[in-house]
């Protein structure tokens, strides 16, 4: 008995003391977590807004190499969560996170040798080398290199412009347009070239203009293989081949290949009938500066521009040489009347003519 009752009490003692020292440690443990969590967070809070202005740099990066609209719809994926270290709760003992104590490591693209932070960042960027585009618009079929592309393309199906510009109220759909658009408020011309100095708004001016430096011509006519440092150039060039007349007229149909002379026609049909080249001396104006020019002959008496190359004498406009020049040549009466043969000198001569023929065959019948 004396036995049991001296052993009893050792053994309170023992699960007293194993009681008391896990509460000693498990007070501890909550103690150095809630320190390790506050130190991870304050850890985490400033690596992530690290990554965030890293992700921006990388995103402008792509977009330069791209010519794409604003990417940042996928790299904005790719940005670590701060719960991410580990769910088995390991990572709150204390010590140091062996990925964040160590520097970031680099991937290199093996084309290029441009490094990125990210594995993801280097596989978006791998595709401005390999062309992959595994984005499709279901729409129209268009495919892009990454997601945040096509979501901006889709805008320009459902009409959506949910971007901005403070200062004049116009809307973009995409909001590297907007950021651009901004450009023409501020006056900033960021891209400079290296050769003169001179400045552009948007980059795509710079490399037009880089052109007239190195010479390069990289748009051909594929009818006569003349070549052009714009591509508008050569379209507006290929209608000479085509004959394409690309500009009607909205009043009377006339197609016409420029839209100079579109626009010079159009003035025709102006109510106002705009006359904008107005003569210094009398006055008098005129809707073209040919006119005006032919007009003002009439005051200066200046030297008259076309001669004839057989007597000397000389005329104001060119259609009065040619009619003069009849006299020396053979080919005197040039317009014949398709329904009696009888030949003319003039156009206007056989329109009348012809015109008296209609009525007389009118008269007949």
């Amino acid at each position: 008995m004396s036995s049991l009752n001296y052993s009893t009490p050792a053994k309170e003692e023992v699960c007293w003391t194993e009681k008391e020292e896990e509460a000693v440690t498990v007070k501890q443990e909550v103690e150095d977590e809630a320190f390790t969590v506050k130190e991870e967070e304050k850890e985490v809070t400033v690596k992530e807004a690290f990554e965030v202005k890293e992700e921006r740099q990388i995103t402008f990066t792509l977009k330069e190499e791209e010519g794409e609209e604003e990417e940042t719809g996928d790299l904005s994926n790719t940005r670590e969560r701060p719960d991410s270290h580990s769910d088995s709760g390991e990572s709150h003992s204390g010590e140091h996170d062996p990925e964040t104590s160590k520097p970031a490591r680099r991937h290199h693209c093996s084309q290029c040798g441009k490094s990125f932070n990210r594995s993801q960042h280097l596989k978006l960027h791998e595709r401005t080398h390999t062309g992959e585009k595994p984005y499709h618009c279901f729409q129209c079929g268009k495919s892009f290199s990454q997601l945040g592309s096509l979501k901006g393309h889709k805008r320009t199906h459902t009409g959506e412009k949910p971007y901005h510009c403070s200062q004049c109220g116009k809307s973009f759909s995409q909001l590297g347009s907007l950021k651009s658009h901004k450009r023409i408020h501020s006056g900033e011309k960021p891209y400079h070239c290296s050769k003169c100095g001179k400045t552009f708004t948007w980059l795509v001016g710079l490399k037009m203009h880089e052109r007239t430096h190195t010479g390069e011509r990289p748009y051909h006519c594929s009818h006569c293989g003349k070549s052009f440092r714009l591509l508008g150039i050569l379209k507006l060039h290929e209608k000479a081949h085509t004959q394409e007349k690309s500009y009607p007229c909205s009043h009377c149909g006339k197609s016409f290949r420029w839209l100079g002379t579109l626009k010079t026609h159009e003035r025709i049909h102006t109510q106002k009938k705009e006359k904008l080249y107005q003569c210094s001396l009398c006055g008098m104006s005129f809707s073209q500066l040919e006119a005006l020019n032919r007009h003002d002959r009439t005051h200066t008496r200046e030297d008259k521009p076309y001669h004839c190359s057989q007597c000397g004498k000389r005329f104001n406009w060119l259609r009065q040489l040619n009619k003069h020049e009849r006299i020396h040549t053979q080919e005197e009466k040039t317009y014949h009347c398709s329904h009696c043969g009888k030949t003319f000198s003039e156009s206007e001569d056989l329109k009348s003519h012809e015109r008296i023929e209609r009525l007389c065959s009118d008269l007949c019948f």
